[in-house]
């Protein structure tokens, strides 16, 4: 690992660029696509990826990269046309193959939570198309990510199961937040 690459996580969560959304998003319904919040997920790895050595470089000279193996969504709020959004990435953890995330995508003028995402990701031998061990130096990096992104308070909607909610967890959710039906 460069000696560049550590103070980049020393502030945590990792956050992206600025990104727009953009007129070919929007659906029938004049909000973005939901399959265009996973374009903003991806755009952000892409970019957190590249700051620890994860990126199309280390795909094309070593020969592997990450797979998403599982991606949950939860949508909070719609966004709409021109609206700027950043998003933040969250190292939840890893082990030699894996690496688990948390993003949330924000408004940026009123910094309200559009969706979140959690995701799970494997590294894969590009020519066996195998997962395979991260290389030492990728390890580090993600060291020096986790230690950073571990003084972060865990997401609330990180492991969240889907389901129907049954009658009574309702009256209690409304119970315990004091809303009304």
């Amino acid at each position: 690992m460069s000696e560049r690459a550590a103070p980049i996580f020393f502030f945590a969560p990792f956050v992206s660029s600025t990104m727009r959304v953009e007129p070919a998003w929007i659906d029938y319904n004049g909000h973005m696509n939901m399959a265009y919040y996973h374009v903003l997920f991806d755009r952000t790895v892409e970019e957190a990826f590249s700051t620890i050595g994860l990126g199309q470089e280390y795909a094309e000279e070593r020969k592997a990269s990450v797979f998403v193996a599982e991606v949950h969504t939860l949508y909070k709020r719609e966004l709409t046309m021109h609206d700027r959004v950043r998003v933040t990435l969250q190292l939840i953890d890893f082990d030699e193959k894996r690496l688990h995330l948390y993003m949330e995508a924000r408004h940026i003028e009123e910094g309200w939570v559009a969706a979140t995402s959690e995701a799970l990701f494997l590294h894969v031998d590009l020519e066996s198309r195998k997962v395979a061990l991260f290389p030492e130096d990728i390890l580090n990096s993600l060291s020096v990510m986790k230690a950073a992104h571990k003084r972060l308070a865990t997401p609330p909607a990180l492991g969240r199961v889907m389901g129907i909610p049954s009658k009574t967890e309702i009256q209690e959710t409304m119970l315990a937040t004091g809303t009304r039906h």
